[in-house]
């Protein structure tokens, strides 16, 4: 019966394909999309500011830009203390 199984999982190994991990980086709005051909791979860049700027690195390539659904937003900026002085009257 193990032997089987262990073929089984073997042949499940075998057959599935690699796993890919999220391509969107949440610190950056704009995402390009770069189309892959017959000797290059298609990936995914999430580093740019705006769309022009994307559209730029995008002029002449097959590419296109879009808004990147997983991005943040900006960090909020930190809290500041306020110190507040006690005035004691003696």
């Amino acid at each position: 019966m193990r032997p089987k199984l262990y073929a089984l999982a073997a042949l499940g190994v075998c057959f599935a394909g690699p796993a890919a991990a999220q391509a969107y980086d949440p610190n950056y709005p704009v995402c390009m999309q770069v189309y892959g051909g017959t000797l290059t791979p298609e990936y995914i860049d999430c580093s740019f500011t705006s769309l022009p700027q994307c559209q730029a690195s995008a002029s002449g390539r097959p590419a296109s830009c879009t808004v990147n659904p997983f991005y943040a937003g900006p960090k909020p900026a930190p809290r500041s203390r306020v110190h507040r002085r006690r005035n004691h009257a003696d």
